[in-house]
């Protein structure tokens, strides 16, 4: 198998297999609407609407009615110009992990075949962008455990603060809020956010 491709912008899909499934051919952000969930989560679509003000995003969900329906609320609420939309085959099947075949019988994102899901995403690999957006912003665990963003007793309150004031979700993990600012914010502004010059 080839090595993973390096996708600088985040990724939209429906569910954690979905998610498992990318990971298995692309390195990047990835993130899920928890299926419909999307629908009366409000910190999703903060978070959404936060990325896609400084990014592209790119949108892979299901080939089937739900799916479509999904895509829909999503284009929504981002504006055109900032959705990169992907589409998988309408191909028959189920998924290994599940007893029976979903309501119109096709595959989802986590049913496709590597190969197909690296096609889909090669043209929107770009080592180079990747790469220099790491050194424009090398924020780090290290900052957020030095800047008690981890670790300390009011850890979670004080991201909750910081998330606040990008317009983020509150209680993001630290990895999604990591994530999140390393696309939002450079380095420098990440650091008089917290207070440190």
């Amino acid at each position: 198998m080839d090595e993973r491709l390096k996708i600088p912008y985040p990724v939209i899909v429906e569910g954690k297999y979905d998610k498992l499934r990318l990971e298995s051919v692309m390195e990047g952000q990835i993130l899920t609407t928890d299926g419909f969930g999307l629908f009366n989560k409000k910190e999703k679509t903060m978070l959404f609407r936060a990325l896609a003000k400084s990014t592209p995003v790119i949108v892979l969900t299901d080939s089937d009615g739900a799916g479509k329906l999904i895509r829909s609320h999503i284009s929504g609420m981002i504006p055109k110009e900032r959705l990169i939309h992907l589409y998988t085959p309408r191909i028959e099947g189920k998924e290994k992990r599940k007893e029976a075949p979903s309501a119109e019988g096709t595959l989802g994102v986590e049913g496709m075949e590597r190969e197909l899901l690296r096609k889909l995403l090669l043209p929107y690999a770009n080592t180079e962008a990747v790469e220099r957006r790491m050194e424009e912003n090398p924020l780090s665990k290290t900052d957020f455990f030095v800047d008690g963003l981890t670790g300390g007793e009011n850890s979670r309150e004080k991201r909750n603060a910081l998330a606040k004031k990008l317009g983020l979700p509150p209680d993001m993990t630290p990895n999604a809020l990591l994530a999140a600012l390393r696309l939002l914010c450079s380095y420098e502004a990440y650091c008089k956010l917290v207070g440190r010059e």
